[in-house]
C-alpha cells in the first residue's frame, strides 16, 4: 500500500459521490477514488442505518431499495465499518463534539481506525479535536 491516506466517507459524501452530486468536490472524489482503488476506502455502518432514517422521513428516495442501494454502494469499494462496543464508548467521550450520535459514531470510527474524514459537515471540520479530515466540497 502506498502513501494513500485510509479514508471513511461522511453520510453525505458517500451519497453525493454514489449519486455523481456536484457538491462533491474534485479532490475529495480523486481522494475517494483513489483510496477504492487501494481498497482503503471505508463507511461507517451508522451511514447506512442515517440514509435510512432519511427515507423514512421522506426526506430522501431511491428508485431501488435501500438494502439494494447499500449493496451497489459496497460493491464500489468500500468497506463497511462496524459499530463496535470501543466505537461506542469513544464516541462518547469525544470532548467539546456537537451531540449528534450518528456523527458522534462516525468521527470516532474515523479516529480510532486512523482515518481520514471525508466531510461537509462545518461542525466536525470546525471541530478542535484529534481527527483527519477533509473538506468533501473541495
Amino acid at each position: 500500500m502506498g502513501s494513500q491516506p485510509v479514508i471513511l466517507a461522511d453520510t453525505h459524501a458517500l451519497l453525493w459521490l454514489v449519486t455523481g452530486h456536484a457538491n462533491l468536490g474534485p479532490r475529495a472524489i480523486e481522494l475517494i477514488g483513489e483510496a477504492l482503488k487501494e481498497d482503503v476506502g471505508h463507511v461507517s455502518a451508522m451511514s447506512f442505518w442515517e440514509i435510512a432514517m432519511l427515507i423514512s422521513k421522506d426526506r430522501l428516495e431511491f428508485r431501488y431499495t435501500l438494502q439494494e442501494w447499500r449493496r451497489r454502494s459496497l460493491e464500489r469499494g468500500f468497506s463497511e465499518v462496524p459499530v463496535s462496543g470501543d466505537i461506542g464508548i469513544a464516541a462518547v467521550e469525544l470532548a467539546d463534539l456537537h451531540a449528534d450520535p450518528a456523527d458522534r459514531i462516525i468521527v470516532a470510527t474515523a479516529v480510532l481506525n486512523g482515518m481520514t474524514l471525508i466531510t461537509a459537515d462545518r461542525r466536525i471540520l470546525d471541530w478542535p479535536g484529534q481527527l483527519l479530515r477533509h473538506e468533501a466540497r473541495l
